[in-house]
């Protein structure tokens, strides 16, 4: 998987690829991010994900703070190798913001409104 895929996008002097966590039951998809070559041996190794946080320039656990991992169920490329769909199995919410899935919001009469219920108090786990 590693040599088939096209890590070209260049951000904080890494080159990446997209990566998105789907919810491998509801087909929900949780977040999107990026990885660089070790986020995406260290998942294959684990089973849990790994990406790179280009704001902080460092590689991180999903989970590692939280406790909120997520297990790698299976591993989807698309066609040109730039992005990967990981199937997972989420152990507690994947938003930083308290909710389930980073995609909280949607457009609704012209305005981002949150439709969904916060699942945890970030302070309180983010300390």
């Amino acid at each position: 998987m590693i040599d088939k895929a096209n890590f070209r996008l260049k951000r904080a002097g890494e080159n990446l690829v997209i990566a998105i966590a789907q919810h491998y039951e509801t087909k929900e998809v949780l977040m999107v991010a990026f990885m660089n070559e070790e986020a995406l041996r260290r998942t294959l190794e684990t089973g849990k994900m790994h990406y790179f946080s280009t704001s902080r320039r460092k590689l991180w656990l999903k989970g590692e703070t939280s406790k909120h991992y997520q297990v790698v169920k299976e591993v989807r490329i698309d066609c040109d190798g730039d992005a990967l769909l990981f199937l997972v199995d989420p152990l507690g919410s994947a938003c930083h913001e308290g909710y389930n899935s980073c995609f909280f919001r949607r457009l609704e009469d012209g305005e981002l409104k949150i439709f969904k219920e916060k699942e945890f108090d970030p302070e309180r786990v983010y300390k």
